[in-house]
């Protein structure tokens, strides 16, 4: 099973995680395929926009944490990496379809994305401090800035998780659609988006973005650090419980 399916329809590059029975986990192979559909369709002048799904049960759980345990160093070549400056260098716009559960880089990527659409069936969460981790993909300045300190360290610092109501009210999302509506709905705004003039697109969507270099420095910050939790003590207790439970 190809655990990353890629479709281009009518401008929009279509990337859905496809990976049911980890609900949707990424592991380092899925990172590097998204990262190299996500470069090849921002290289193809055919391509005008890009769209995130999971599924109608799972957008995706987060990092699978025995893949990415053993594959610690976050080096630039580390294949989640790549992936999350990719994110933030992208020129083209991206629109999420999130149904069930949106864990980690799964709440974090919607932060770089431009239109974020959920079902009520879906829950985000930040769990970093819960694993002893810090947060990355610029989330500790990116949530800050999109929904004010206080309401940020409750996500972030209790990592408790929330739901699409709550992530609307916190203006996270665009809107909630139902759940037999949502991808057909998140792709109509995909395409009206692929439609539009695309150097004045991607002019405006830039001139939206003035604080990229900040961006660009604090997750390279963020990664420093997760880098170093990942090793602790504290996170490797952790972790060590959490896979003892799936056994």
């Amino acid at each position: 099973m190809n655990n990353i399916q890629v479709q281009d329809h009518q401008g929009v590059r279509i990337i859905c995680f496809n990976r049911p029975e980890k609900r949707n986990a990424l592991n380092l192979d899925m990172y590097k395929r998204v990262t190299e559909y996500l470069i090849e369709g921002e290289a193809d002048n055919g391509i005008r926009a890009f769209m995130f799904y999971g599924n109608n049960q799972c957008f995706t759980s987060g990092n699978d944490i025995s893949d990415f345990l053993a594959n610690g160093n976050l080096g630039p070549t580390h294949p989640t990496v790549r992936f999350l400056y990719c994110l933030l260098e992208l020129k083209k716009p991206i629109v999420a379809a999130v149904s069930g559960c949106a864990v980690g880089i799964g709440t974090t990527l919607l932060l770089h994305c431009d239109l974020v659409y959920a079902d009520d069936t879906a829950s985000f969460q930040l769990p970093f401090v819960n694993l002893a981790l810090v947060p990355e993909a610029g989330a500790s300045l990116l949530l800050p800035e999109l929904i004010g300190y206080q309401k940020a360290a409750e996500l972030l610092l209790l990592g408790d998780s929330f739901s699409a109501q709550t992530a609307k009210q916190l203006n996270m999302i665009n809107g909630i659609v139902a759940n037999e509506e949502l991808y057909q709905f998140a792709l109509s705004r995909a395409i009206r988006l692929a439609a539009q003039p695309p150097e004045a697109l991607q002019a405006t969507r830039q001139l939206m973005r003035p604080h990229k270099s900040r961006v660009q420095h604090q997750m390279h910050q963020e990664l420093e650090q997760f880098g170093e939790r990942l090793q602790s003590k504290e996170a490797r207790a952790l972790f060590a419980s959490f896979l003892n439970k799936k056994k």
